[in-house]
């Protein structure tokens, strides 16, 4: 699959060809990533984003999840998807990191936005899902720039190193998307 979202930025289907891309974005990014996502310290090679790479592959076939490459003036600069894919409730759980070096240009939002349309539009699902720690604005910025309705927080949701941290949970709905467009 590739969305083509503008001139410069596409999503495509993560492939194994893509491990080395995504691993050097990952180390170039390690110290500002790790602050949020909790599998920094367990991918230290390129090997292992080979491995995560191809459980995606194998989750993309089962069709439970669906994890792209966003590419932005020809090159690869993070990850974004449905995490999980839940067919008996139509809804997609979306997940995202971007590199530090392209942060702050709306990348991400327009990402978020391709992969909502795509979740009501080609899959007819009913909700898009976004859940982000409580203390990563920049992550909550995205839904709540798109018109997501903030729809709780779970506590201590998930372990992050050393500690539990909270997350907001925010939701869009078919019927608010089409609103929206």
């Amino acid at each position: 699959m590739h969305i083509w979202i503008d001139d410069k930025l596409s999503l495509r289907t993560v492939t194994v060809e893509d491990a080395e891309a995504v691993f050097a974005i990952t180390e170039a990014s390690r110290s500002t990533l790790r602050e949020w996502l909790p599998w920094l310290d367990m991918t230290t090679k390129e090997e292992h984003t080979r491995n995560y790479i191809e459980s995606c592959i194998t989750g993309f076939n089962e069709k439970k999840c669906l994890s792209t490459v966003i590419i932005f003036n020809g090159k690869t600069v993070g990850i974004a998807g449905f995490n999980y894919i839940n067919h008996a409730n139509e809804t997609v759980y979306i997940g995202y990191w971007l590199s530090n070096d392209v942060q702050g240009h709306g990348i991400m939002t327009t990402t978020v936005q391709a992969l909502c349309q795509y979740a009501f539009e080609e899959l007819q699902f009913n909700k898009v899902e976004i859940r982000a720690a409580v203390g990563n604005i920049k992550s909550r910025a995205i839904p709540e720039r798109l018109g997501f309705v903030k729809e709780g927080t779970i506590r201590s949701a998930e372990w992050l190193y050393d500690h539990f941290v909270d997350h907001v949970v925010y939701g869009m709905l078919a019927n608010e998307w089409k609103k929206t467009q």
